[in-house]
């Protein structure tokens, strides 16, 4: 449980980004809100329902907060919507991610985000799936309505 908490507040990160391109200032004002994880899986295997439910996800400019149970995680993302899966690079300030930089590939469909981090922080994924033996974790957040 504890082992499942601290990789979620390190993993579970989205944001907006800093705004460039149309389509990334397009998606980084999207992305504004907070969201709530729907179905989660880590390294092949779903991820306990009881932390999934305990995790919530605000994203306000180019800075996020994740809150698992009473542990949270903050940092910034710089998207990459040019990028085939679209790329968002997450680097955590203050918390368990404090000064890492986590790779990732999201899809963005009004009120659905998905995302797929490379925990190990080496190679983005490639595509919206996790395998046994990886630190690949992958996340369909829907929008909280107020």
């Amino acid at each position: 449980m504890k082992l499942a908490c601290a990789v979620a507040v390190t993993l579970i990160v989205s944001s907006a980004a800093l705004g460039r391109s149309g389509q990334e200032r397009d998606d980084a004002k999207l992305l504004e809100g907070t969201w709530l994880p729907a179905t989660a899986e880590l390294a092949g295997k779903d991820f306990p329902d009881d932390v999934r439910k305990t995790i919530k996800l605000t994203v306000k400019g180019d800075h996020y907060t994740v809150t698992v149970g009473d542990n949270s995680d903050r940092g910034t993302i710089k998207l990459d919507p040019t990028k085939k899966p679209k790329a968002m690079d997450i680097t955590g300030t203050e918390g368990p991610s404090k000064g890492k930089t986590i790779l990732a590939i999201y899809e963005l469909d009004k009120d659905r985000l998905k995302i797929c981090y490379d925990l190990g922080g080496k190679e983005r994924p490639t595509e919206f799936k996790t395998r046994a033996k990886t630190q690949l974790f992958l996340v369909t957040y829907k929008r909280e309505k107020p």
